[in-house]
């Protein structure tokens, strides 16, 4: 099990010592509650890096007021437990904001639109605390999981935007047998919602197949809905048929238009995403 560096000017050492050696990195940044999904980034880090650095914070700046910030989970000795030695630095910082913090990032872009609709502080919090992290930890990569959809496009524009000199890798999202996608959010459902949960994804892919069978976009996303709300989910944020690359709303079905979803389950909301092509 490797040992937490709290110290950003720590981390920066071992990270420059990696590069004078001619060593390569890839951060893979989380908020803990480390699960199968954030392995699987590990895993890739290490693969396309010759050291793997994982960051564990949990990012006040991206939760709202009546967000789940104070039950989010934070257990760093189960956490440092299950990366083991998956990673070659673990980074977790008390704190990464000065007391008198006083600069954010506001993107626009691919940040307007679904989630800001419901959530319109959240990819502020997001693109502040990623591009903290990319000073702290100047790694050659990071890497990013399929799942936030839309936050791997703000982080990618951020990057780009912002000439940031790292490259922005992403994983596909893994899932539990049924179907549902991995989250530190999901051991907060009851057994009842737990149950339902899958049909998000289920849904989707079902969407996604009227698409490509030719039913009009409109027609298929209001019946999708429909089909939500029968389900048993409390509350459809959204489901919509995007640009893989703006995250505009289109009617364009081609192999890589993205359908993205986010409904509520009880206290739990969960988002999910697929591209058309990956619909078989």
């Amino acid at each position: 099990m490797r040992q937490v560096v709290q110290d950003r000017q720590d981390a920066r050492t071992r990270i420059a010592e990696w590069r004078g050696k001619g060593l390569t990195s890839c951060l893979v940044p989380t908020m803990g509650g480390i699960h199968a999904g954030h392995l699987a980034l590990m895993e890739r880090a290490r693969a396309v890096a010759d050291r793997a650095v994982v960051s564990i914070y949990v990012n006040p700046t991206q939760f709202a007021a009546n967000e789940d910030f104070d039950s989010y989970p934070r257990c760093l000795e189960a956490d440092m437990a299950s990366i083991g030695q998956r990673a070659d630095m673990v980074y977790a910082p008390v704190d990464l904001y000065h007391p008198s913090h006083a600069t954010q990032v506001n993107p626009a872009g691919a940040a307007l639109g679904l989630e800001s609709e419901f959530r319109p502080h959240f990819f502020t919090g997001v693109a502040t605390v990623v591009l903290k992290l990319l000073n702290q930890l100047p790694t050659d990569s990071a890497i990013f999981g399929q799942k936030d959809y839309q936050q791997l496009t703000v982080i990618r524009q951020l990057v780009r935007d912002l000439d940031l000199p790292v490259e922005i890798l992403d994983h596909p999202t893994v899932r539990e047998a049924d179907g549902l996608a991995l989250s530190s959010r999901n051991i907060h459902m009851a057994a009842e919602h737990r149950a339902i949960a899958p049909q998000l994804q289920a849904i989707l892919r079902r969407t996604a197949q009227q698409l490509l069978a030719g039913t009009r976009p409109k027609t298929a996303l209001v019946d999708g809905r429909d089909l939500l709300r029968r389900s048993g989910f409390t509350g459809i944020d959204y489901l919509q048929l995007c640009n893989p690359m703006t995250l505009q709303p289109t009617e364009a079905v081609t192999a890589e238009a993205r359908l993205l979803g986010a409904v509520h389950l009880g206290a739990v909301r969960l988002i999910d995403n697929i591209a058309l092509g990956d619909v078989k």
